[in-house]
């Protein structure tokens, strides 16, 4: 028995064909059903994805907890997974037939974090396209990996709750559903953005402001030229 309730082990087999049976199920409720997969051994392989789960095992707060979750998430446990502004809705497939809804809230970046980080970011690297495909100096990582002043959460800025009755700080349903949104930023890290609630454009703008007064001064020239964010939006898809 594990905290107030009684615990009935099941072979890894039949949890993914139950978590399959209830996938589909979900699926014809919700056609636009997000579940996490994770093929091969890493739960994610890009940096964003990698740079996420990495974060969260190393704080102390974490550490000893967030892996409760990787053998969920691997063995295909997060039927649903939804990332918007500052919250992720999960649903986690556990020992009973329903699955378990998670809720995770993060605090958005503050606007001076956000500002520093943009003017490091604008002089030194390439391109927003090595942003986002995770290319870019060492020096730019450990800006964006610094505990506390980084572009990623520590545990403060971060919230959660679930549906299952184990009231362990972090359960298995939440830990997995972290985890999945590592592997979920393989897919598309700009939801890394949507999520910290930071405003992508602004990024862009400074960096082609950056590239732009670079260009004129090589060349000895002046420019009313003026870049609407707008314009930046609609060019970039933001």
């Amino acid at each position: 028995m594990m905290w107030g309730y009684y615990y009935n082990y099941k072979p890894v087999s039949q949890r993914k064909a139950e978590a399959q049976k209830q996938l589909e199920k979900m699926r014809k409720k919700n056609p636009n059903i997000a579940p996490v997969i994770v093929e091969g051994r890493k739960i994610a392989k890009t940096w964003w994805g990698e740079a996420w789960n990495k974060n969260l095992e190393s704080y102390a707060d974490y550490s000893n907890r967030i892996g409760r979750g990787r053998a969920y998430v691997k063995n295909g446990m997060v039927l649903d997974l939804q990332i918007a502004k500052g919250e992720i809705n999960a649903f986690v497939q556990g020992s009973r037939k329903k699955p378990y809804e998670v809720l995770i809230k993060i605090a958005g970046l503050p606007d001076a974090r956000w500002g520093a980080i943009v003017d490091q970011i604008s002089r030194g690297i390439g391109s927003v396209e090595e942003l986002i495909g995770g290319k870019f100096p060492k020096e730019l990582e450990r800006v964006f990996l610094q505990q506390e002043k980084g572009l990623f959460p520590s545990p403060k800025e971060i919230s959660f709750a679930c549906s299952c009755p184990d009231w362990a700080y972090m359960c298995k349903h939440v830990s997995a559903a972290l985890y999945g949104i590592g592997a979920r930023l393989d897919q598309d890290p700009l939801l890394f953005f949507t999520m910290r609630d930071i405003d992508f454009s602004s990024l862009i703008k400074k960096s082609v402001d950056e590239k732009l007064g670079n260009m004129l001064k090589n060349a000895g020239k002046k420019s009313t030229r003026i870049i609407d964010d707008a314009d930046i939006g609609a060019l970039f898809g933001v």
